[in-house]
Order: C-alpha cells, then structure tokens, then sequence
C-alpha cells in the first residue's frame, strides 16, 4: 500500500512538473506587450521628429512624411512583427511617459539607455553609437578647444537627454540652458545667444551641411553615454528578444550606415521654401481652427451649463460648478492637456491627441466662458425677468428668450476675446504631437535648419486668424446695436 502511494505521488509529481515546463514553454514565446501589438495588428512606435537624421518630416511626391533612419528600423521592426507600423509624434520629454501609460508600444529616438531610465522601461541591445560633441560658431572653434574652456558659456542642449546630463556633468562652469527642441538650441546658437549646444555628432554634421557657419569643437566627452537603443514597456523580455535578434541581424552595421546616407541625401534636396513647406503651414492652420471651433463651441455650452449651476440655488449644484471653475482657472492649460492625454489612457480609453487636445480645450475655455456668461445675466436688470414671469411665461422660458438673448448681446465682445484667446493657446497643443500651427512650425524648422522664417510666417498667419476674426465680431456688434436701436 505504502509503494502504490508513492508511485502515485512521483507520478503526480512529474506530471506537475510536465505541466509547470509547458506553461513556462508558453510564457516563453509572448509577453503583455508583444500579445499587444499581436491583437491589434499594429505597433505604435513613439518618436520626436525633430531630430534629423534620426527622424524629420521631409516631402515625399508631394506629402508630408516622417522619414530618417530610425524610421527605416521602424518599419523593418514592424514587418518582421508581421504587423503595420503607427508612427506617433510628440515632443521628446513626453515619450518616456507616453510608454509608460500605454500611449505607444515602444520608443525610437535616439535614446541613451541609463541605469535611472532602466528602472521604468527596457531597453534593446545599442544599435548606433553617435559620440555627443559641441557644435559651435566656426569663428569659436579655437576658442573651445577643451572641455574646461566653456566655463562660463552658455550651453545648450535638450531637455531630458543624455546630453543634458553630459554638458551639466563635464561642462564644469558653464551654464546649461535646457530647451525642448534641437531646432531651437540651432537658432539661438545662430543667433549667438548660446555659446555651444550638445548634440550627436550625427545631428552636428547636419546642421554643418546645412550651415558653414556651425563647427564641432575639439573638446571631447569621455567615452560612453552615447548609445541609441529601442525602449520597451519593463517586463516585455519575449518584445525585446525579438527585437535584438532583428537588430544583430538586420539592422546594425552597413544596413544601418547605408539607411544613414539615405536619410542625409534627402536632408539636402533643395526646393523652394513655399513649395517644400508651404502645405506644412496650411495644415497647421486647419488644425488649429479645428481645435479653436471645438473649443469655443463646446466652451460655450459647458459654460452656459456651469453659469446656471453658480446660480442655481442648490448648494451642491453650486459648488460643483465653483470647484470645477476655480481648478480649471488655477491650473495651467499645458498641465489639463497632459492629464487629458495620459489620463484617458489609464482609465482604457485609447483617444488620439487630437481629440485629448480638443476635449481639454473646451474643458478649459467651459470655465472662462462660465465666468463671462455668468456676468452677462448678472448685468440683465432684474425687472425684465420680472415682468417676463407676470406675463405667463415660465422660469425656462424667461432665461431662454429674456434673459439670455440680452445677456449674449452685452457679453459678444469678451467671447470674441475668448475665441482669440483659444485660437493663440491652441499652440500648447503641439506638445502632444498634434499638428497644429505651432507644431508644424517645428516641423518646418527642424526640416528646413531655418528657425526665423517659419516663426514669421507662423505670426504673420497667427495675426490673419486674430485680426479677420475681430473684425467679424465688430461687425456683428455694430449689427445687434443697430437692431437693438
């Protein structure tokens, strides 16, 4: 009896141990991320795009694409994946968050891998080592011959990269000033308003192509700190496995060195500025009123909403309306944009950033608008809603044909300020990747190395937009006031 348990327990034994090797053999071939990408036959694939020749908008037959020689790995990665491949653009600092919150299944810009970075996602096996270096005026080259000569100088370099570490570590002395852009540290550097910025010598010898004014210090960093790897979700060991093997095999090396010289040769086809950029700025434009519509138009009805709550005479119904107004009002819009964006992703609603972009517009221009409509019934005199209601007619019916039409008539002009307002904060829009006005001017000067023109010509439709649309609203004003008379 003794021995038939004990062949009963090793058999149970070796068939827990059988099955326990078959769930780590399935483990084995997927992870969260990959099963993913898998399910929704796509991998979306966050980047910056200003950062040529990495990744930068060019015109391709006449359409604005992302091109560079990430983007070649970008669509190697998403094919030998077997799934299509969904570029997402954002402003750099943004895309490590993005990841984190699901916004994009992995990141390819450039990135350095680092012990702190390491702790929040995973990184692939290094694919291109690019050594950072000091891009400086021509006339400056013998002025920076060593590290310690930029004591004193002011250094560019951009915002939450390894080169801002790098310049802030070995630049003893200098003064580092952080900028979201390469495009804008290439203009101030022109501009002299820096001494020198911190960039790949890749992205360096760039900027040189395109400006003889540029030149690379002699000063170099200490070896190191100068890999580009592919960042993952952390805990995607099967993703990246995959991965890797595509870059040992396919990727680095003369693959990689010949997509380079692509990505440098179409950097340097010369076109016109209007016919290279000029759909660049009317698409910005169709966004930017896009988002201004959207805005002003929900704004009003949420504000309208909220201004009736502040009078109504529940309590609770007030101060919901007092909170939300009173938050929104004391936050900046750039703070509601990113918890709309990140927010909407970690309660499962996938949104694009346009839509996170328009919803966080109207539910910012709803609170200000609020405070205007609130003011505008305000200034109606009491005794027209008065003798309204001695007239039969009911409390909906005196606000909706009474009291409002006047109080839309005294609060037109502070309205037409709000759509202004909205069509000019439309630009913190572009930190998310939206291609509204502001962003596709960075598009157009990362792509063109020009960093005054588009800035001009941006006010200079900014100024179109304001000013037609002001003139619409006097005209409108002076139509109700000759009704009214």
């Amino acid at each position: 009896m003794k021995k038939l348990k004990l062949w009963f327990f090793l058999l149970a034994l070796m068939c827990g141990v059988a099955v326990s090797g078959a769930q780590v053999h399935a483990a084995a071939k997927t992870d969260p991320a990959l099963t993913r990408i898998k399910k929704e036959g796509k991998v979306r694939i966050g980047l910056s795009p200003d950062y040529a020749p990495y990744e930068f908008h060019s015109t391709v037959n006449g359409k604005d694409k992302i091109v560079g020689f990430d983007v070649t790995m970008d669509r190697l990665i998403a094919k030998r994946l077997g799934v299509k491949v969904q570029l997402v653009e954002m402003s750099n600092d943004a895309l490590l968050p993005a990841l984190e919150s699901g916004k994009v299944d992995m990141v390819v810009s450039g990135i350095t891998p680092t012990a702190e970075r390491a702790k929040r996602v995973d990184f692939t096996i290094p694919y291109f080592d690019d050594p950072n270096v000091v891009l400086v005026q021509k006339g400056d080259k013998n002025k920076f011959k060593t590290l310690n000569d930029f004591s004193h100088a002011k250094i560019g370099a951009q915002i939450t990269t390894i080169q801002e570490m790098q310049a802030k570590k070995y630049l003893k002395g200098s003064t580092v000033v952080s900028l979201k852009k390469v495009t804008d540290m290439a203009a101030q550097l022109s501009q002299k308003k820096l001494d020198g910025i911190v960039v790949p010598t890749t992205t360096a010898q760039s900027y040189m192509m395109q400006d003889k004014a540029f030149a690379i210090s002699p000063a170099r960093f200490p070896k190191g700190g100068s890999d580009s790897a592919v960042v993952l979700p952390k805990g995607s060991p099967v993703l990246k496995a995959k991965i890797n093997h595509i870059l040992r095999t396919e990727v680095i090396g003369k693959p990689l060195e010949h997509w380079k010289t692509q990505a440098i040769a179409q950097m340097t086809v010369k076109k016109s500025f209007i016919q290279e950029y000029g759909p660049y700025f009317l698409k910005g434009t169709g966004y930017t009123l896009g988002l201004a519509i959207i805005g002003v138009s929900l704004g009003f009805v949420l504000g309208t909403i909220l201004a009736l709550m502040k009078r109504s005479r529940l309590w609770l119904m007030r101060a919901i309306a007092n909170v939300y107004i009173e938050f929104v009002r004391g936050t900046p819009l750039l703070i509601q944009v990113f918890i709309v964006f990140f927010g909407t992703q970690i309660i499962g609603l996938t949104v694009s950033g346009f839509v996170s972009g328009a919803i966080a517009m109207f539910l910012n221009s709803g609170a200000y608008v609020a405070e205007i409509i609130r003011s505008g019934l305000n200034a109606v005199p009491k005794g027209q809603a008065e003798a309204a209601r001695s007239l039969g007619l009911s409390k909906w019916q005196t606000m909706q044909l009474i009291v409002l039409p006047q109080a839309l008539r005294t609060i037109l002009p502070a309205l037409g300020n709000e759509f202004v307002s909205v069509i000019k904060e439309g630009s913190v829009i572009s930190v998310i990747g939206v291609g509204e006005l502001t962003f596709q001017t960075s598009v157009v000067q990362g792509a063109s190395f020009r960093a005054f023109l588009p800035l001009m010509i941006t006010a200079g439709i900014y100024f179109i937009l304001t000013f037609g649309l002001t003139r619409v609203l006097n005209f409108t004003e002076r139509g109700w006031a000759k009704t009214s008379a």
